[in-house]
């Protein structure tokens, strides 16, 4: 029987315009991303490719590539939302009927602020999805530890 696991919840604001924030978020995606990483080899790169079908994945320094999931829905710049195919055994998991869910929203709070949050959904879709809940509470109660990244990344840039 599957139970229903709750939703992981971040919320950041950055002192950005609504397209700055989404540009910086999706195009600058491995510059600010903390280095969590579930490839064979040192991260180099993360990246986001940006349409509907694209993937999200990582480069190794040594070339070699480690997906992540892939976007469902790229609506600049309100919002994306892509699959999360890293069970909790911190393995890629090709599987679709696997696959949870990451939904980030930007709202522009004035012209020079946007909140940007984040949903991570449908856990229990994955295998061992409680385990990847727990570690990810862990650091920092949800999505936090990422979203605080990307607002010094952005706030650096802005």
């Amino acid at each position: 029987m599957t139970t229903s696991l709750p939703a992981l919840q971040g919320k950041a604001s950055v002192a950005l315009p609504i397209e700055r924030a989404f540009a910086y978020f999706t195009e600058s995606f491995g510059s600010w991303w903390p280095g969590y990483s579930i490839g064979k080899v040192e991260m180099a790169d993360a990246l986001l490719e940006p349409q509907v079908g694209g993937r999200w994945y990582e480069r190794g320094v040594d070339g070699s590539e480690c997906d992540w999931g892939r976007v469902l829905a790229w609506e600049p710049p309100h919002r994306i939302l892509v699959t999360w195919q890293i069970n909790g055994l911190w393995q890629f998991d090709p599987d679709p009927a696997h696959a949870s869910e990451v939904e980030i929203r930007f709202t522009a709070e004035g012209p020079e602020q946007t909140v940007v949050e984040l949903e991570h959904r449908h856990l229990d879709r994955l295998i061992e999805g409680q385990a990847l809940r727990d570690v990810i509470a862990e650091q920092g109660g949800g999505w936090s530890t990422v979203l605080q990244s990307f607002e010094k990344f952005a706030t650096a840039q802005g």
